[in-house]
């Protein structure tokens, strides 16, 4: 079975436990015969791949009144992979979803924590530090890098645990915020996961 999870820059493909990535601007999908099983936030991508039959988009098996119109389709294959859970997705922007007994309650987007540390370096080079992940959070900071840590990591750390709830990490700085958040669950393949789990749920509409 090949599962392709397609963002804006790269075709991230797991053929039965490889994971493999292909650049969005150099890969030509036409160039695989075999079934393919995708989601796509990519519109450009989406509408070259609707003329290829081999390639099968798991969106159109998702009740879509479920979600809001704007949310990716990335963020709602990670919610519907989990019954109860706080779902963080840590990429280049982190977010943030609440499902409980298998509804989606809501969520929000934070700043990615590389964006954020240029954004505080645009404000003065003084503070170009890096993120201490060690920073205690329950004192305040009497240096500026856990000054800055402090202030990005505190109001986050206190929303998400706010919901009581089971917390998953994915994404490529899930390891990163594992540091503050100890006792989450880290899933690098929640989506591929979840994309297995509605190709079984739909095994005979899509034989």
């Amino acid at each position: 079975m090949l599962l392709c999870d397609i963002g804006n820059t790269s075709f991230h493909f797991l053929d039965e436990e490889r994971e493999y990535k292909e650049d969005v601007a150099l890969f030509e999908p036409e160039t695989i015969q075999e079934k393919v099983y995708f989601i796509c936030v990519n519109q450009v991508v989406s509408e070259k791949l609707s003329s290829l039959e081999n390639w099968i988009d798991l969106a159109a098996f998702i009740d879509m009144s479920k979600y809001y119109k704007t949310m990716g389709i990335d963020r709602i294959f990670a919610v519907e992979a989990l019954s109860n859970a706080v779902v963080i997705d840590a990429g280049s922007a982190i977010t943030v979803d609440i499902v409980k007994d298998e509804v989606f309650l809501g969520g929000f987007i934070y700043p990615g924590i590389g964006a954020m540390q240029k954004t505080y370096e645009n404000i003065s080079p003084a503070l170009a530090y890096s993120f201490n992940f060690e920073c205690d959070l329950d004192i305040m900071p009497k240096n500026s890098q856990d000054a800055i840590s402090y202030g990005y990591l505190k109001t986050f750390y206190c929303e998400v645990m706010s919901h009581k709830m089971p917390v998953v990490l994915t994404g490529g700085d899930a390891s990163k915020l594992k540091q503050i958040f100890q006792n989450a669950k880290i899933d690098t393949q929640l989506i591929f996961n979840s994309m297995k789990k509605i190709i079984k749920e739909n095994e005979e509409k899509l034989c």
